[in-house]
C-alpha cells in the first residue's frame, strides 16, 4: 500500500497502473465504474491534471481474505494553492498481488 499510494501522490499514473490487474474495475465515489487498466489509468491520469498535488495519509489499513482495506486522510492542493483535507476509505480486491477491484470512499465535491 505504501508504494501505491506513494505512485499516487507523485501523480506517477505509470507506476500506478501498474498495480492494476489488465481487467481491474475502479470507481471513485459516487462516479460510473470504470473497467480495464488502460481505461483505468486515463481516468485517473486526469484526475491527477486536475489538480496540483495530493498527499495521502494512511491511519488504519486492514488485510482480508481477499485484499485490504484502508483509511485515513488526502490532501489536495488545488492550482491557486489552496488545500482541502478529506476523509477517505479505499477497499482493494486483490489477485496474485494486482488490484482487481479498486474503490474509493471520499466526498470530493468541495474540491
Amino acid at each position: 500500500m505504501k508504494n501505491l499510494f506513494q505512485a499516487i501522490d507523485n501523480k506517477d499514473t505509470e507506476t500506478f497502473a501498474g498495480f492494476l490487474a489488465e481487467h481491474a474495475t475502479f470507481r471513485f465515489g459516487n462516479a460510473p465504474i470504470v473497467a480495464g487498466r488502460a481505461n483505468i489509468a486515463a481516468v485517473v491520469d486526469d484526475f491527477f491534471n486536475s489538480v496540483k498535488a495530493l498527499s495521502h495519509t494512511v491511519a488504519e489499513t486492514w488485510r482480508t481474505p481477499t485484499g485490504v482495506i484502508c483509511q485515513g486522510t488526502v490532501t489536495y492542493t488545488r492550482f491557486d494553492d489552496s488545500t482541502l483535507t478529506i476523509p477517505f476509505c479505499n477497499i482493494f480486491r486483490v489477485n496474485e498481488d494486482l488490484i482487481e477491484e479498486y474503490l474509493i470512499y471520499a466526498d470530493v465535491s468541495a474540491l
